[in-house]
């Protein structure tokens, strides 16, 4: 499968995209940076970012949980 599963603004030439990737066999989250290309208003993907097993992908969100409770606890969102 690759489909992308959401997209948000990182500046304004960058965008984050999340989406479920196959790369060699494996089916992986991809969250990557994805910058326009000069001179165009095409975006391509970056090495920035991370690709995960999805096997792994139970692991990923309570990591993102903590992190959310930490900022929360620190008054930072």
């Amino acid at each position: 499968m690759d489909k992308t599963i959401a997209t948000f603004k990182k500046n304004k030439f960058q965008e984050i995209r999340v989406g479920i990737r196959e790369f060699k066999g494996n089916d992986l989250v991809d969250i990557r940076t994805w910058t326009m290309t000069q001179g165009t208003e095409q975006m391509v993907p970056t090495a920035k970012g991370v690709s995960v097993n999805i096997t792994l992908l139970t692991d990923l969100k309570k990591s993102l949980e903590e992190v959310e409770k930490v900022l929360r606890e620190n008054k930072m969102i």
